[in-house]
């Protein structure tokens, strides 16, 4: 079965980084887009960033844009997020997700605390 399994969060400071990571299972990972998006308390989950397959695409929300960047090894069936130059504003779980055969997988999300 599609498994989506995110890792890296943590507390950080203000201007800090983290990266995320994401390891899928039970799909052919790199026929794939794959996407990341964050859910901070009390408001809907929003696009943060995608990844193709050709060639790699990146999209960016504008919110993150020349912050973060997403990436993936075919290799190791991973996609992740490298986030630079963190905000407060950034606090959020974060999931990854994949369509695959026409369903929408999730991961269980992992929490990213920006604070001093």
């Amino acid at each position: 079965q599609v498994q989506l399994v995110e890792s890296g969060g943590g507390l950080v400071q203000p201007g800090g980084s983290l990266r995320l990571s994401c390891a899928a299972s039970g799909f052919t990972f790199s026929r794939y887009a794959m996407r990341w998006y964050r859910q901070a308390p009390g408001k809907e989950r929003e696009y943060v960033a995608l990844i193709t397959t050709v060639g790699g695409s990146t999209n960016y929300a504008d919110s993150v844009k020349g912050r973060f960047t997403i990436s993936r090894d075919n290799a190791k069936n991973t996609v992740y997020l490298q986030m630079n130059s963190l905000k407060p504003e950034d606090t959020a779980v974060y999931y990854c997700n994949a369509g695959v055969r026409g369903v929408l997988y999730w991961g269980q999300g992992t929490q990213v605390t920006v604070s001093s």
